[in-house]
């Protein structure tokens, strides 16, 4: 194990970001899990949290086969060559795409609970996730603070794959990982505790380091 707990994640991803110290940047954690490793992030550089809410979007009968991922602002990262041996119409594609932006709307009223989104125009985003396994989702979410207007964009996480850079190619400027082991098979093999995290502590995390990073 490399991680006690997200906290511990979070805590050891910081050290590594401590070069953006002093830059406008805002945090932005991935709901969920992404979340609370963002808190630690965002404490560390006395930065603002906010999240960026990305969404698998799976065949529509076989929910569980990615076939990309959907974002915030429209964005949508497709996977051509996983589009190859989905079975779907174009009528089906489009309605689970709908399903999927629709919950992206509920998660956003109900994690910011009447907050604004922090603007993004001409700052740092420093993207934060519990890990990468295919990328698809952090692809997204790097698309979406460009399209908000970032200037720099960030992608951190405590672990990756060997080459994960390659599979983010250029939707992030910088790219950094505490950890990339060859022996890659999930994300939660690298935590002691890797329970999931709950609507009410990502709520609580926006709502205890929405403003300059630091707690009250």
């Amino acid at each position: 194990m490399l991680f006690k707990d997200r906290v511990d994640a979070g805590q050891q991803l910081a050290g590594r970001l401590q070069h953006l110290a002093g830059s406008d940047l805002v945090v932005l954690g991935l709901p969920r899990g992404g979340v609370p490793v963002a808190a630690e992030v965002a404490q560390f550089l006395g930065a603002p949290l906010d999240i960026i809410i990305v969404r698998k979007l799976g065949a529509p009968f076989q929910p569980e086969f990615a076939l990309g991922a959907l974002g915030e602002e429209g964005v949508r990262v497709m996977n051509p060559e996983a589009l190859g041996y989905a079975v779907a119409t174009p009528d089906e594609l489009s309605a689970t795409e709908q399903r999927e932006r629709q919950e992206i709307a509920r998660r956003a009223l109900r994690f910011r609970r009447g907050r604004e989104r922090r603007a993004l125009d001409g700052r740092v985003a420093v993207i934060v996730d519990d890990g990468i396994a295919t990328g698809s989702t952090a692809r997204a979410a790097c698309q979406v603070a460009r399209a908000l207007g970032a200037e720099h964009v960030v992608l951190a996480v405590p672990v990756a794959p060997e080459g994960w850079e390659a599979r983010i190619g250029d939707d992030a400027d910088e790219m950094i990982s505490v950890a990339t082991p060859s022996w890659f098979f999930a994300i939660g093999q690298f935590y002691e505790d890797f329970a999931q995290t709950s609507d009410a502590e990502v709520a609580a995390c926006l709502d205890r380091y929405a403003g300059d990073g630091t707690s009250p």
